[in-house]
């Protein structure tokens, strides 16, 4: 069993190379050790404050993109609206003209519809005036071509005619 205790010797040498050891490394790593951890630490403490503001402005971005998003939308709604409101008064407009022009073109044709009938009426009353005439002279002429047709025509206009 003495091979697996170890003598007192061995234990104070062990003791004393160990308190020496971590004076040593007390004394030359332990604070560069300590400093860069806490170096490290501070790093990973103005990441994550970074990280934060960075979380912070992203939300404040995507609130200003949303209002931006939904003034854009009613700014777009408003100009269909106006836009639809403005191509139903054209198209009114032009109803009312197309209309109006054609009331016109309508009244025009019946003026000028009127003045052609007024014209052919005139027209067709003289050509009968000149053919009754025409006939008439030519009926008088045959009754009348002699004395005797024309004695008795006399003659009928006054047995017709009563006298006072």
């Amino acid at each position: 069993m003495e091979l697996l205790t170890p003598g007192t010797g061995l234990i104070i040498w062990q003791a004393i190379i160990f308190l020496l050891l971590v004076l040593l490394l007390s004394r030359l790593a332990w604070k560069p050790i300590v400093a860069s951890l806490k170096e490290r630490e501070q790093s990973i403490q103005s990441a994550l404050d970074s990280a934060e503001k960075a979380k912070i402005e992203m939300a404040s971005l995507k609130a200003d993109n949303e209002k931006l998003l939904k003034e854009a939308r009613e700014e777009r709604d408003k100009i269909l609206r106006a836009a639809r409101e403005a191509a139903s008064r054209l198209q009114d407009q032009a109803q009312t003209e197309a209309k109006r022009t054609a009331d016109k073109m309508i009244e025009d044709a019946k003026a000028v519809i009127n003045t052609e009938k007024a014209a052919a009426i005139r027209d067709v009353k003289e050509q009968v005036a000149i053919f009754s005439l025409a006939i008439a002279e030519k009926l008088v002429r045959k009754n009348l071509a002699d004395d005797k047709a024309q004695k008795a025509l006399v003659e009928t206009f006054l047995k017709e005619t009563k006298l006072n």
